[in-house]
């Protein structure tokens, strides 16, 4: 990793555009190797298949969201374990005007570390009060709102001693399936970032602070969570990096 990020400060310093997405063929993170795409894009034209349609037809509704997704500590009877927060943003666009009524996921490790999912057989307890999923509709100003659990590390195989830090996933809808944007939502001050080749990838050293959420005190609710800011900017020189590209 050190080597591609001096490579790519050396792009910068003689005046190279920065990419506006990491690299799909990043070979320290091993898997986007095999699992990007090798040929170009196919265009679909919906006036030869009319089913196509239904790739650029709107992906919710409002009345589909109840109170409870926006809280993932209250979708079950009993109180989650670990530390309770409050991740709230705004989702913006290039000249900073707010994106309302967007659809905003998120889905994360509960507080040791691991999904709830089969496919996850990483040694750590499940929660049966926490399943990890949850979502919202921006506002007015295009704030989101989540209250959730402080994610924890969790170790995936991608090299020797291979650690994920403590992240968020985010999805961004758009207004169809077809402008869905993937990102990550880290934490300050977390020792694993110069480990992690998925944070890495982001090769510019400013696009990758924008990844990391700022402890915001006045966002914290007490004797209940702990307050983080994070907002996620849709395009321009100051997008956040999402993991698909245009």
């Amino acid at each position: 990793m050190a080597a591609l990020h001096a490579a790519a400060e050396r792009d910068r310093d003689r005046g190279a555009r920065a990419p506006e997405h990491p690299a799909r063929n990043y070979p320290p993170y091993r898997s986007s190797t095999p699992r990007h795409p090798h040929r170009p894009l196919v265009e679909i034209d919906h006036r030869a298949d009319p089913e196509a349609v239904e790739l650029s037809g709107p992906a919710f509704g409002v009345t589909d969201l109840t109170d409870l997704d926006a809280d993932l500590t209250r979708q079950h009877p009993g109180e989650p374990l670990g530390e309770r927060i409050t991740v709230t943003g705004r989702v913006l666009d290039r000249g900073g005007r707010p994106v309302r009524g967007q659809l905003v996921e998120i889905w994360q490790a509960n507080a040791s570390g691991r999904y709830a999912h089969r496919r996850d057989q990483h040694p750590a307890p499940l929660d049966p009060n926490f399943t990890g999923a949850g979502r919202c509709l921006t506002d007015d100003e295009g704030r989101y709102v989540f209250t959730t659990v402080k994610p924890g590390a969790y170790p995936w195989r991608n090299h020797d001693n291979a650690w994920r830090p403590a992240h968020i996933h985010f999805s961004l809808f758009g207004t169809a399936f077809t402008q869905r944007l993937i990102t990550q939502m880290y934490f300050p001050g977390d020792p694993l970032f110069p480990y992690d080749p998925i944070l890495g990838s982001v090769t510019d050293p400013a696009a990758r602070a924008r990844l990391v959420a700022a402890y915001d005190h006045q966002l914290s609710f007490p004797e209940r969570s702990l307050g983080y800011r994070w907002d996620i900017v849709l395009d321009g020189p100051s997008a956040t990096w999402t993991e698909e590209g245009h």
